[in-house]
């Protein structure tokens, strides 16, 4: 049975103004995170800046995670590109040994065919030691990942066994969650897709909204997985607004605003990132302030 069913959330990497990673938020974040219930960490996402972090960054933060944790959750780590060589470099030369799974995003801006993205995460599933959750997010890849493709990866790896879909495309879920094998999962990251994803027999979510309210997320993914639909919404209807703002500019910048609001981290992010505005730093205030 995979670890990975519940509420994920994909971390941001909290930065002090000088822009260095700020690791005292990051440790606060962490903590916050699993005392409050989620069931899940998943490092060096898009969330967290993975892109304009350096690979010495990103080992440390692992670090830093790794010790706060101390292994009370599953983790869960992204490597990924539209490099296939460089991802298959980094899986063999880190340590993942303490990991669950990576979170493999799509190829973006390359556009592969479906055989591309096949043959990609074919052979990253086979250089890779541990369990490899493809992650299609194709408003960022400019190119959708087929529920076909996920499917055929699903049947021909073991070591394949689930896959973040990002369309925010119902349709989509419900084709994955139709023709999946039986142990793959099927898990949203799309968090305002997210209950009605669990509900429809869905694995949970990997979330970004989750890291600022993770009692009141996780409990609704929670609620959605058992299928108690009234509870579970009532706690969606409650959060459906700051869902929708964290999301309005650009993510992190979102949730960082919320993040700050809450004084886990600052608002700091790295170009071609910029803050969030000021007429939505205060619709967030707002918001947390009513919650």
């Amino acid at each position: 049975m995979s670890r990975l069913i519940g509420t994920g959330v994909a971390l941001v990497t909290p930065f002090k103004s000088d822009l260095t990673v700020d690791h005292e938020a990051l440790a606060n974040i962490v903590e916050f995170n699993i005392v409050n219930g989620i069931d899940y960490l998943v490092i060096s996402g898009t969330t967290g800046e993975s892109v304009t972090v350096t690979a010495k960054e990103k080992q440390e933060i692992i670090a830093t995670i790794s010790k706060v944790n101390n292994g009370r959750v599953p983790m869960v780590l992204g490597i990924g590109g539209n490099n296939t060589y460089a991802v298959i470099e980094e899986i063999k030369s880190t340590d993942l040994s303490q990991f669950e799974a990576i979170l493999s995003v799509a190829p973006y801006y390359s556009k592969p065919t479906q055989e591309g993205f096949y043959q990609h995460f074919k052979a990253i599933a086979e250089a890779c030691p541990i369990g490899v959750v493809l992650y299609n997010v194709p408003g960022r890849t400019a190119k959708n990942m087929e529920p076909s493709t996920t499917i055929r990866l699903a049947n021909d790896f073991d070591n394949i066994i689930a896959v973040k879909e990002a369309g925010n495309n119902a349709q989509q879920y419900l084709e994955l969650l139709k023709n999946k094998p039986k142990d793959f999962l099927i898990i949203s990251g799309d968090d305002d897709l997210a209950l009605g994803v669990a509900l429809a027999g869905g694995s949970g979510v990997i979330s970004v909204i989750g890291q600022a309210f993770p009692e009141a997320f996780s409990k609704m993914i929670r609620l959605g997985l058992e299928g108690n639909a009234k509870e579970a919404y009532e706690l969606h209807y409650k959060l459906m607004d700051i869902v929708s703002l964290i999301f309005e500019e650009n993510n992190p910048a979102g949730i960082k605003a919320v993040l700050e609001c809450m004084n886990l981290c600052k608002d700091t992010v790295r170009l071609p990132l910029v803050v969030a505005t000021d007429d939505l730093k205060d619709r967030i205030k707002d918001y947390i302030a009513k919650f």
